[in-house]
């Protein structure tokens, strides 16, 4: 039973030793000890308050990226819709303008007709009265054959004149 109920001496002593390293460790360990606990702890902290604070400002920067992304869609739907009706505009500027050159030409083409028409119509009439003269002149050859014709003619001729 010795083994199990110990000794007045062990128990002063070893009731002494835990005071004196109580002791010890209050006066040069405890306070060193708190206040690294106490430093982790604000630096825990304010880590938390940097990584919420940083999160707050994530989240403002995705609101405005979205906002600009909003923007530049607007502003490129925009220019598209500008840029479509230029091209319209374009479009229909170069078609009236084609019309316009379109009735020039036909208004040109009906003036070189009408030019040329008028004048094979004058180298006709030319033509057709030479021929006249031709056919005139065979025909009045083979009347005038004769001398009994020429004089009968001449005489028609003097009397014409002569009455007017």
């Amino acid at each position: 039973m010795d083994l199990i109920t110990p000794a007045f001496g062990q128990i002063f002593w070893g009731g002494l030793v835990f005071l004196l390293l109580l002791f010890v460790l209050t006066k040069f360990a405890w306070k060193p000890i708190l206040s690294a606990v106490k430093n982790r702890e604000e630096s825990i902290r304010e880590s938390i308050e940097l990584a919420e604070k940083t999160k707050a400002e994530m989240e403002a920067l995705k609101s405005k990226n979205e906002d600009l992304l909003k923007e530049a869609r607007i502003e490129r739907d925009k220019m598209i819709k500008e840029a479509t009706e230029t091209a319209k505009k374009l479009v229909a500027e170069a078609k009236d303008e084609a019309k316009a050159e379109q009735t020039k030409i036909v208004a040109e083409a009906q003036k070189i007709i009408n030019a040329e028409k008028a004048s094979a119509i004058a180298e006709l009439k030319t033509q057709v009265a030479a021929m006249s003269l031709e056919i005139a002149e065979k025909v009045i050859k083979g009347e005038l054959a004769s001398d009994d014709k020429q004089k009968a003619l001449a005489e028609q001729i003097a009397n014409d004149i002569s009455l007017n």
